[in-house]
């Protein structure tokens, strides 16, 4: 089995394009690049298709890995024949390599080892060719050493021919099958120790999340992600045990019509074998593998509805530069203020203490506003975390001199953000309330170069983050960073170390060392600068280069997405035309009277030219929306003031699989569930809702003792 082929049975992708991507990757071109760059060669492949052939890629590598890995022990062990040989070569996944694996694997001492030594195997041999019919007899030849009687005899045979059931690859495919279409997971709560064995588990806060799946059963084929992610979770708390199930009767009638061709004595010790293989070794294996392989699923549905919601998050609209005062709210510790220039540096930061059990609610009014005045402030961004209602109404309240913009931020993992390396390098001389009120600021400023400085998982985005699998959740949020970073454009002038390691080539070393640079020589003033890092070569410039930005360069392309490496051809296109670059650029009328055929060549097809000329059109244009101001109802400031019907105004704050949750301005989110956001049936929730959208809810019930809110989405 080879790469190419395995890749294009998994993916249905043309030959070219997966062979002419396969080859970029081994050249070191990242998965941006490729995609925006080598469109011809790639066939116009997008990165969820380039990154499906990144992912197979390793998927391949890692199965021909434990194929030589278990080739060269079966050759140790002088059992490797040239049949056994092939079949390892041709296994194209892990499951049917490591069945085929399994008769040869060492394994820790067993009842079916024991009875070998006990020297039963010919005794299982003759039972398994059905041909006796007096066993007892035959069996009773066996009777030596730790074997004392023919039923022990009996027992050590049978015991070796469960094992021999248990490796039969077909038997095991067999079961997965019944498993895969049949079995049920179901769920018993686990009763307190009191002793009373009727009363369940503790009535916390905490089991009460899990209390709908105390006595719970339903397909495991047809078991939403997010309900077994909660399953997982609530057993793994001790709440609950979960057992996965099948038709047991079925099953042993499956095994049984395979193996046992006689009606005679030799039957009867088979069948009381398949029993016991089916019991203790089969069953407890293919139903662990079987929850095992619903929890990946589980978790790759999770992690795409977190991927999704990261990118909606990271490319959520900027406020641009402008002069920042932020606040991050609070009663008795009081509100800290931060004032930031446009381009969110630390200009102020003092404590202001307006709520109980202070209240100087005219002194923190007038302490703004002189603020705003004093920093020419532009925009006022308040944390969404406690008091932060409270915080917008007397903001609201304040008589500016000129326009002020009010927002109110997402807090989410600002905390983590302001004990960070990150930030102690940023603000050594602050404590963590101050920088966590600057990540506040710059958010509304610019949500993705602030947002990359966090884990982003701790971002709350997401459902069940911490119960998938970490490898594939990191693996998959940091595409999602590095496309959205890509994507938009870095200024390499203004951009932190933290944003510059996700752009295309760069990483976090050669981050480090644009800024040395940058500190050292000063802002760079042309593309070409860049190749003046310290160790900063030919492949990293050609990777990065066309998604670094300089603002006011001599060279406008400079401030563009057009590669440097078609410089020369835009320049040909603007001759052609009898104008300047400068000229041309911004020149819808021209650029879409160019002949783009003329300008095709070996290495430079009509997708590229097409990008080219787009670009050309706005060049550096910001993708993401402007920020919008937005305003909660008033008069609704906790649980208590909602009534069934109301309209209300709310933003998306979470995305999953089962619905959406939305702040409507007080503690608690209400949850908009799938069948609410539609009079028709919804597949996916980001068809209907995107994250940190502006939305009209209504009311459909509150529940106070749980605190729990549930909406429609009002159309």
């Amino acid at each position: 089995m080879n790469l190419l082929p395995f890749i294009i049975s998994k993916t249905q992708l043309s030959e070219t394009s997966v062979k002419n991507t396969l080859r970029l990757l081994d050249e070191d071109c990242t998965v941006p690049f490729i995609s925006r760059y080598r469109k011809e060669q790639t066939g116009n492949l997008d990165e969820v298709e380039i990154g499906s052939i990144v992912t197979l890629k390793a998927q391949f590598e890692a199965l021909q890995k434990r194929k030589s890995n278990i080739l060269k022990t079966l050759e140790e062990d002088k059992v490797l024949t040239a049949e056994l040989q092939k079949k390892i070569e041709q296994a194209e996944d892990v499951t049917t390599l490591e069945d085929l694996y399994l008769p040869y694997k060492k394994k820790r001492k067993t009842k079916a080892e024991t009875a070998r030594k006990n020297g039963l195997e010919p005794l299982a041999k003759i039972i398994m060719s059905q041909n006796a019919n007096d066993i007892d007899s035959i069996a009773f030849r066996y009777t030596k050493g730790a074997v004392t009687s023919e039923e022990e005899a009996l027992e050590g045979a049978r015991h070796i021919i469960a094992e021999w059931i248990s490796e039969r690859t077909d038997i095991r495919n067999n079961i997965r099958y019944q498993l895969e279409r049949f079995a049920t997971i179901n769920t018993k709560v686990v009763k307190t120790k009191s002793g009373d064995t009727s009363t369940a588990v503790s009535t916390s806060e905490k089991a009460q999340k899990f209390r709908d799946y105390f006595d719970w059963s339903e397909s495991l084929s047809r078991i939403p992600s997010h309900r077994l992610l909660a399953i997982l979770r609530a057993e793994q708390e001790g709440f609950i045990r979960v057992k996965i199930e099948i038709d047991d009767e079925r099953a042993l009638t499956k095994i049984e019509d395979r193996i046992i061709k006689s009606n005679n004595a030799c039957a009867d010790q088979i069948e009381l074998a398949i029993k016991d293989a089916y019991k203790r070794l089969l069953l407890p294996s293919l139903t662990n593998e079987a929850l095992q392989n619903a929890k990946a699923k589980a978790d790759d549905a999770a992690i795409k509805v977190f991927s999704k919601n990261l990118k909606q998050l990271l490319l959520g609209a900027p406020v641009g530069e402008k002069r920042v005062l932020a606040i991050d709210p609070g009663f008795r510790t009081g509100c800290k203020i931060v004032c930031l220039d446009e381009k969110g540096a630390l200009k102020h930061n003092e404590t202001i203490y307006p709520h109980p059990p202070k209240q100087d609610t005219i002194g923190a009014m007038k302490k703004i506003s002189s603020l705003a005045d004093a920093y020419k402030i532009e925009a006022i961004a308040i944390g969404n975390g406690t008091a932060s209602r409270e915080t917008e109404a007397l903001v609201r309240k304040i008589r500016f001199r000129n326009d002020i913009e009010v927002y109110v931020v997402s807090e989410a993992g600002a905390s983590i953000y302001s004990a960070s390396k990150i930030a102690r390098e940023e603000f050594p001389n602050y404590d963590v309330t101050v920088r966590g009120s600057v990540s506040i600021g710059r958010r509304l400023q610019d949500p993705l170069a602030e947002l990359v400085k966090i884990d982003a998982k701790s971002i709350g985005v997401g459902q069940y983050q911490h119960d998938v699998d970490q490898t594939k959740l990191k693996t998959s949020l940091d595409t999602v960073v590095e496309s959205c970073v890509n994507a938009v454009g870095v200024n390499i002038n203004t951009a932190s170390k933290s944003l510059l390691s996700y752009v295309s080539g760069i990483g976090p070393k050669l981050a480090e060392n644009i800024i040395a640079y940058k500190n050292e020589n000063g802002v760079f003033t042309s593309r070409n600068d860049i190749k003046n890092v310290p160790r900063l070569g030919g492949k990293a410039f050609e990777q990065s280069a066309a998604f670094l930005r300089i603002k006011g360069a001599t060279n406008p392309l400079d401030d563009s997405a057009v590669h440097p490496e078609r410089y020369a051809l835009v320049k040909q296109i603007a001759k052609d035309e009898g104008k300047s670059i400068e000229d041309l650029i911004g020149n819808s009328e021209a650029l879409k009277k160019t002949n783009l055929k003329t300008y095709i060549s070996d290495d430079v097809g009509l997708p590229t030219l097409e990008d080219i000329i787009k670009e050309l059109e706005k060049p550096g244009l910001d993708i993401r929306e402007k920020a919008k101001v937005f305003t909660f109802n008033q008069n609704i400031k906790t649980i208590n003031d909602l009534r069934e019907g109301q309209l209300l105004p709310g933003i998306v704050n979470n995305i999953t699989n089962f619905g959406c949750f939305v702040d409507v301005g007080i503690k608690e989110s209400g949850l908009i569930h799938v069948s609410n956001l539609s009079d028709s049936y919804v597949s996916d929730v980001n068809e209907h809702v995107n994250l940190h959208q502006q939305i009209i809810v209504k009311v459909l019930d509150v529940d106070l003792q749980r605190k729990r809110i549930q909406l429609k989405l009002h159309k």
